[in-house]
């Protein structure tokens, strides 16, 4: 199932390092590297469109990892 949620991308030094999506809300979304680079900027605001992967684990564990479709920079 999709989801959309507004909020701002974080850099969380952990381990190699992690990117991290924190919803207005204050849930915790982990975003893969492999996610947009013109996304992962440290401190921007963005709408995020994407599905919630249960069946995934990295070894930051800062929440659950949200596999971005689309984004929108705000």
């Amino acid at each position: 199932m999709s989801i959309t949620v507004t909020g701002t991308i974080q850099r969380r030094d952990i381990g190699m390092g992690a990117w991290a999506f924190v919803t207005d809300e204050g849930t915790t979304y982990e975003i893969p590297r492999s996610a947009d680079k013109k996304l992962l900027q440290a401190g921007q605001k963005a709408k995020v469109t994407g599905q919630v992967r249960e069946d995934v684990m990295t070894s930051a564990m800062i929440g659950p990892v949200l596999e971005v479709k689309s984004f929108e920079v705000l």
